[in-house]
C-alpha cells in the first residue's frame, strides 16, 4: 500500500464523520469499550506512531512517544488531528527508501506501515460511525489492499466483509465472528 492510500483513507473518514461532529462522541464506538472520541484519538495516535517508527527506523521496539490529544478537543479538532497524523504517515511513506525497515513485531517495510495506517483508519472509522448511528462501509478497494498486505490468509469474498470478519467485527457467511486475530505487518 502507498501514501496515497493513507491519504485516501483519512479523507474518507473525514468526509463521513465531518457532518456528525455535533453529535455525542462520548457514546461507545460500535462494539468497542472506547468512546467515539477516544477511538478517534487512538487513530491519530497510531498514525503518528507509525510515522515515527518509519522515520526513526528502530529495529527492536516502539519509540517511547505517545500522542496526547487534549481533553477539550472537539470532534472537529479530532478529525483535523487525524488528517495531520495521516499526512505525517503519508510523508514518511513517500520519503522512505523502499528497503527501509522499522519495528512492528518484526521488520516492517513502508508499505506495511501504510497498510496498518489504512486499516486503523477504516476499521475505527467504521467503529465510530456505528457508535454515532451512521450507515457507512469502508471503500472496497482500500479494504482489498489491507487484506492483501496484512492478511495473506484471508478467504476470498467481498473485501469489506472479509476485512470486518478478519478483525472480529462481523460474521462472514456461516463463519462465526472471530474473537482473536492479528495482522502480519512484519516481513518474513
Amino acid at each position: 500500500m502507498t501514501a496515497a492510500d493513507v491519504r485516501s483513507a483519512a479523507a474518507e473518514m473525514t468526509r463521513v464523520l465531518r457532518p456528525a461532529v455535533d453529535r455525542d462522541w462520548t457514546v461507545p464506538a460500535a462494539d468497542l469499550e472506547w468512546t467515539c472520541w477516544t477511538t478517534a484519538a487512538h487513530v491519530a495516535h497510531d498514525l503518528l506512531a507509525y510515522a515515527a517508527q518509519l522515520t526513526g527506523l528502530p529495529a527492536d521496539g516502539y519509540l517511547p512517544l505517545d500522542l496526547r490529544v487534549r481533553a477539550d478537543a472537539t470532534p472537529a479538532h479530532l478529525l483535523t488531528v487525524i488528517g495531520a497524523a495521516a499526512g505525517l504517515l503519508a510523508a514518511a511513506v513517500d520519503t522512505a527508501a523502499p528497503g527501509s525497515r522499522a519495528w512492528h513485531w518484526g521488520p516492517c517495510d513502508p508499505g506495511g506501515f501504510a497498510a496498518m495506517g489504512v486499516a486503523e483508519t477504516l476499521l475505527h472509522g467504521r467503529d465510530i460511525t456505528g457508535g454515532l448511528g451512521l450507515d457507512w462501509s469502508p471503500p472496497p478497494q482500500l479494504c482489498a489492499g489491507v487484506l492483501g498486505r496484512l492478511f495473506p490468509d484471508a478467504p476470498d469474498g467481498d473485501p469489506v466483509a472479509v476485512l470486518l470478519w478478519m478483525t472480529g467485527r462481523a460474521r462472514l457467511g456461516d463463519r462465526p465472528r472471530r474473537t482473536a486475530w492479528t495482522w502480519r505487518a512484519a516481513l518474513g
